[in-house]
């Protein structure tokens, strides 16, 4: 007779904020992701790169998503696959018809002010990558590997 082991079940846990888009809601965001990490006990050396992947993709969404106009908010979306070891960061705001410029597309990257921060999530990420929003936007979403 052949036996098997019990199969434990995979949890995801899941987070998710609507947030204005403004310099103060993005900022709102970094704070509110660094504490939902720490609560789920992710190690200090993912929470240190996801608030940076956080903080990027907020802000993009607070000055490109939505222009600070009402009803143009950004939602913060973290989901930790324990049974993976993944965290995917998803940020999505109202603005399907603004692509993000993808790492590596800046025209001027040494005297640009802006335009770095896609690089930056590249640098952070495991994967990154845009799609289209349910809500009739974009989400931007970056993938870390806890397990590492």
């Amino acid at each position: 007779m052949k036996s098997t082991a019990p199969q434990l079940p995979t949890t995801v846990r899941a987070f998710g904020q609507l947030l204005s888009s403004t310099r103060r809601g993005a900022r709102l965001g970094r704070l509110l992701a660094v504490g939902q990490l720490q609560a789920w006990d992710v190690s200090p050396t993912v929470i240190d790169r996801a608030e940076q992947i956080v903080a990027e993709l907020a802000a993009n969404a607070a000055l490109h998503g939505g222009k600070g106009e009402r009803g143009h908010d950004f939602h913060l979306a973290l989901a930790l696959d324990d049974g993976t070891g993944l965290l995917r960061i998803a940020v999505s705001d109202a603005r399907g018809d603004v692509a993000p410029v993808a790492a590596g597309e800046v025209v001027d990257p040494e005297g640009a002010e802006s335009g770095r921060g896609l690089v930056l999530v590249a640098a952070l990420a495991d994967r990154w990558g845009t799609e289209a929003s349910a809500r009739g936007g974009k989400t931007v979403w970056a993938e870390l590997d806890t397990t590492m």
